[in-house]
C-alpha cells in the first residue's frame, strides 16, 4: 500500500528561502538643480546718473562693480548708481569663493549735460560772504553726519514717486552760473510749484536730518535713506513735518514746498545719491 505523504502547508508569515533572498535599498536622495551663474540687469541700457537695479543667481555670491563689493539682499536682489561723470566702461563680475563665474561688460551711456544761467549770488541767504563764510563749515559738518547715520530700510526696493508734480525746471548734472560765476553741476531735479504744495515720500526711508532753522544754500533741508546706500535730499521747503529719526511711508507728507535757501522762486528740489554718488532723481521716479 502505498501512503499518500502530507506536505504541511507553508505559514504566510515564513520568511523567504534563503536561496533567494529579499535585499531592501533605500533610494538616493534627489540631485539638487545646479544653478546656473548669471548677473540679471533690469535694464538694457545704460547711462551716467542712473540708478541701475538687477539679480544675481546663485543669491549667496559676491558681486563686485569695478572690484568694489555690492550689497546684495537674500533673494539676490541689488542696485548700484552711476554718477554724472561716470567712464564709458563698467564691469559687473560675480564670484564664488573668489572665483570669477559670471561677468557682465557694461557701456555707460553720456548724459549729455546743459549749461544753465541762475539769478541768484553764489552765498544763498547768507547776508554777506563773511557770513557765508561762517555759517558753511558747520552746515556741511551737519550733512556729513546725517550720511555716516546707518539706518535699516527696504524703500530702495520701492518704485520711487514723484513727491511734487508740475513743470520741470531744473534738470540733473546741468553746469550752473551764479550770476556770471560758474558753479558746481545741477545735482537734482526742480519741480516748479507754489509755496506750501505738499511735499510726498517717494519711498519708504528713515530721516536723517531735517534742518530745525534754515541752512545757507538749501534752506529748510531734509535727507532720507531710504537704505542700501541710497538716499534722497529735497531743499528749499518752506516747513517740514517731520524730524530726525523718524520712518517715513511712500507717500506720506514730509512737509511743504518753499524758496528758502538759494533760489530764485518756490520749487521742489530732489537731488538723490547711492554711496555718495549722485544720481539723476527724474531718472529714477521715470515719467511724471
Amino acid at each position: 500500500m502505498v501512503l499518500a505523504s502530507c506536505i504541511p502547508p507553508v505559514s504566510a508569515a515564513s520568511p523567504p528561502s534563503a536561496a533567494n533572498p529579499a535585499t531592501t535599498h533605500s533610494a538616493p536622495p534627489p540631485a539638487r538643480p545646479q544653478v546656473q551663474p548669471a548677473i540679471h540687469l533690469d535694464s538694457a541700457a545704460i547711462r551716467q546718473g542712473d540708478l541701475v537695479r538687477g539679480r544675481i543667481e546663485p543669491a549667496d555670491a559676491s558681486l563686485l562693480l569695478n572690484e568694489e563689493r555690492l550689497s546684495v539682499a537674500p533673494d539676490g536682489s541689488f542696485i548700484f548708481g552711476l554718477d554724472r561723470d561716470a567712464p564709458a566702461t563698467a564691469a559687473l563680475e560675480l564670484r564664488v569663493a573668489d572665483v570669477v563665474v559670471a561677468r557682465r561688460d557694461l557701456t555707460v551711456a553720456p548724459g549729455n549735460w546743459s549749461i544753465q544761467h541762475v539769478n541768484a549770488p553764489m552765498r544763498g541767504a547768507a547776508r554777506s560772504n563773511a557770513e557765508f563764510e561762517s555759517r558753511r563749515p558747520g552746515e556741511l559738518a551737519q550733512m556729513a553726519a546725517a550720511r555716516r547715520t546707518v539706518v535699516t530700510s527696504d524703500g530702495w526696493r520701492q518704485q520711487f514717486i514723484w513727491p511734487v508734480r508740475g513743470r520741470i525746471s531744473g534738470v540733473f548734472g546741468s553746469q550752473r552760473v551764479y550770476q556770471g560765476t560758474p558753479g558746481n553741476y545741477h545735482n537734482g531735479v526742480d519741480v516748479a510749484a507754489p509755496t506750501g504744495t505738499p511735499l510726498l515720500a517717494p519711498a519708504d526711508g528713515v530721516v536723517i536730518l531735517a534742518a530745525t532753522e534754515p541752512f545757507t544754500l538749501e534752506g529748510y533741508l531734509l535727507m532720507i535713506d531710504h537704505g542700501n546706500g541710497l538716499s534722497s535730499v529735497f531743499l528749499h521747503n518752506s516747513r517740514l513735518d517731520v524730524r530726525t529719526g523718524d520712518s517715513v511711508r511712500q507717500g506720506q507728507v514730509l512737509g511743504a514746498v518753499g524758496m528758502t535757501g538759494r533760489t530764485t522762486g518756490p520749487h521742489m528740489h530732489w537731488a538723490m545719491r547711492w554711496n555718495g554718488r549722485k544720481i539723476d532723481a527724474q531718472r529714477v521716479a521715470g515719467p511724471m
